[in-house]
């Protein structure tokens, strides 16, 4: 008799707990989405209907080292205020190593469930991995359509000895060449508001590095299931690369959803909340979310950097007098992180945790 994921225990413990996931759902043969992945219609994504985005027009960020160095920062910073998003080419990750990554998690995801299910964060072997689904799927009223691997860096030695075999090369690599453009784009960012990091504290802000590689199975109805829920990320900045399926949605002001494109050779920069924080609101995390597709299984692979667990986070003195109000206050990033990793996506909502009183 098969099992009835109609029933979200049965489900439940197949897909998260046994470490089966989205993929071996899929692979069981079904050919409907069950009832715990059908979310509420106020959190569907409506079919693709072409609109785009302004981030489609990459920056080429190898020129801020030359004469066009002011321009290319002004396009950094204004897509900063204003989406929260966009799109670099020239970023010094090979194409090569970006081909490499995404073969990499199809090779990980692919793999028999039992060989993925060694590292669900009750058994794994290392605190730096951890397999899942979905974000906090014993809290979500409905299930994302995605399977995860977070990859915790703390030195080459460890990420080399614990990071799964399949991945952990490219992964490392990507991390690693990707680190020195995204120190760059935060000087631009904090040089803006009339501030200069010293490098201690600009490595205590970016002290903890996450490679996510996330895996989102062929879905049979993709206009009921959210591969990721409406969220903002936490740190600093995120870069992340997006296969050629697409999917990655960005809120804009006006409260149209719409599409970051996947551009070939490109990396996807986003504003998390604490550099909100830092800015004092100047610039935006953008809240986004992910679509699911039936062409085919979509991979991406975010790296993120956010402070370290004892970094107290708070708007910058430079920028509070200049504003003349905090708008946010000063909390131990443990503490926002911890109320981050507790509840569902849900918007933005992450950020009330250090708006000011």
């Amino acid at each position: 008799m098969s099992a009835n994921y109609e029933d979200r225990d049965t489900l439940f413990n197949f897909v998260v707990k046994e470490g089966n996931g989205v993929k071996g759902l899929i692979d069981s043969g079904i050919s409907c989405v069950p009832q715990p992945f059908v979310q509420p219609l106020s959190e569907r994504i409506a079919t693709p209907n072409g609109q785009t985005c302004e981030a489609v027009q990459p920056i080429d960020i190898s020129q801020l080292d030359g004469p066009c160095h002011t321009e290319v920062a002004k396009q950094i910073v204004e897509a900063a205020e204003t989406l929260g998003f966009f799109q670099v080419v020239n970023h010094g990750v090979s194409v090569e190593l970006l081909e490499l990554l995404k073969m990499s998690a199809h090779e990980f995801f692919e793999q028999p469930p039992e060989n993925k299910a060694v590292y669900l964060k009750e058994v794994s072997p290392s605190k730096l991995v951890k397999y899942g689904t979905s974000f906090v799927p014993e809290k979500e009223k409905a299930i994302e359509w995605k399977d995860y691997v977070s990859m915790l860096y703390t030195n080459d030695d460890e990420a080399l000895q614990h990071w799964p075999l399949q991945c952990r090369e490219v992964a490392l690599d990507f991390l690693k060449s990707s680190m020195a453009m995204v120190k760059r784009i935060v000087e631009v960012l904090v040089e803006d508001v009339g501030v200069i990091l010293e490098e201690e504290r600009m490595n205590s802000l970016m002290g903890t590095k996450m490679v996510n590689m996330n895996y989102y199975p062929t879905c049979p109805s993709p206009e009921l299931t959210i591969g990721v829920g409406r969220h903002s990320d936490m740190g600093m900045l995120t870069v992340l690369l997006q296969d050629g399926i697409g999917g990655l949605y960005v809120k804009v002001d006006n409260g149209d959803w719409l599409e970051i494109p996947p551009l070939n050779g490109a990396l996807v920069i986003n504003v998390g909340d604490t550099l909100q924080i830092l800015s004092n609101g100047k610039y935006k995390s953008a809240e986004h979310r992910v679509r699911t597709t039936n062409i085919g299984s979509r991979v991406s692979v975010p790296i993120f950097t956010a402070p370290n667990p004892s970094e107290k986070i708070g708007p910058l003195p430079e920028v509070v007098e200049r504003d003349g109000v905090a708008r946010y206050k000063e909390v131990l990033f443990q503490d926002y992180m911890n109320n981050f990793f507790s509840q569902p996506h849900d918007g933005k909502k992450s950020l009330d945790f250090a708006r000011a009183d």
